[in-house]
This record gives structure tokens, sequence and C-alpha cells, in this order.
């Protein structure tokens, strides 16, 4: 989805980054974000540090007062086929074509980006140094936690309106009692050991 274009639009700079690298089960989100210089959204930050609550409170303000801004994801099956990473960068090239114009310039969290036709700039630590980058991380976390408490409701066993698919011990205990359902990511260790008639902490079966 996106918002107003202007005929600023080469002069405006992307925040991108994604959600979803680390857990075990669901797609990967990214998030790419163009703020409006002339609105300031106060308390953007890393969404790591952030509340749930101050999240949700600031997803709202970025949808309705940014330039633009887009979501975009990549699936389990694209996770297991192309690797972790490189379905992180299809994720965000996803959001970003999902605009109606090409940013000056794209910031991206970390150190890998998309290869685009606009200059790419990496940064460590990005999300807690760039409010557009932050603006993204948090429309990537909220994105992606949706997606994980709609996925509990179709495979309630696992709890992923709780871990939203990381390896906690709640969720590795679900696996080894429930086994492996169609969004569990298969190219991941202790999915693939279980799949392989290994217990999840690697020991033989």
């Amino acid at each position: 989805m996106e918002r107003r274009v202007s005929a600023n639009e080469f002069n405006w700079v992307c925040g991108v980054d994604e959600s979803g690298r680390g857990p075990l089960a669901g797609p990967v989100f990214a998030a790419c974000v163009v703020l409006n210089p002339e609105y300031r959204i106060e308390g953007l930050a890393d969404s790591k540090t952030l509340s749930e609550e101050k999240r949700d409170s600031l997803t709202l303000a970025i949808k309705a007062h940014s330039i633009a801004w887009a979501i975009g994801s990549a699936s389990v099956k694209e996770i297991d086929r192309l690797n972790i990473l490189q379905a992180s960068l299809l994720a965000m090239k996803r959001a970003i074509k999902s605009l109606s114009f090409i940013p000056g310039r794209v910031l991206v969290d970390g150190i890998h980006g998309p290869r685009l036709s606009c200059p790419v700039t990496t940064i460590i630590r990005g999300d807690s140094l760039v409010p557009e980058i932050s603006a993204a991380s948090i429309l990537a976390k909220t994105g992606r936690d949706a997606t994980m408490v709609a996925l509990h409701r179709r495979f309630p066993n696992y709890g992923f309106d709780q871990h939203k698919g990381y390896s906690t011990e709640q969720h590795i205990a679900a696996l080894r009692i429930h086994g492996v359902s169609v969004v569990h990511r298969r190219s991941f260790g202790p999915v693939r050991e279980l799949i392989a008639g290994c217990k999840i902490d690697g020991t033989a079966a």
C-alpha cells in the first residue's frame, strides 16, 4: 500500500528494513518508508526496543503521515529455496517496487541491500540511527506479527501468536509434539533435524 506522491520524488530518501530472518516459521517481511519532512513523527526507534503498544501506535502514524510506504514479503517456500538472506532481499525489493516512483536513495539496515536501479546505502544499526529505517522496521515488524497471529488461527498448536515463530522453548516443545507444519522453514536447522528423524537438540531420536 502506498500514499501521496509529488514532483519531489527523485529527492526522497527511502528507508528499508526487514523482520523475521530468525524465526523457524512464517514468511519474512520487509518495509520501505519515505517520511514527510514537514511532519515529524515522535518516538521512531528500532522496533525491537519498542513495546507492542508503542509499535502499533507508531504504525498508525507512519501510515497516516508518511509520503509513501509499502510492505513486501517472501514466502516460506522462497526462504527454503533461496536461503533467508536472499529471501529477505527479495522482500525488500518487492516493497520498494510497490511504490509508483523510484526513490532518490534507498537506505537499508545492516550490511546487505537489494540490487536496484537507484543508489542503495547499507547502514549498520540503521534501524536505531536513521528515522526512515526506524519507521520501516516498525512497519515490517507489525506487519509480520499480524501475519503470525493469523497463522495461529490456522495452526493453533504452535503458539505463533505468542512467539511469532521464533525458536522459544514453547515453540520447540510444540514441534516435538505436533511435528512440522507447512509454514515451518525446512531449511532451518531445528526443523530440518526433526524432519530427518532427530530430536530438536540434535541427538538421535
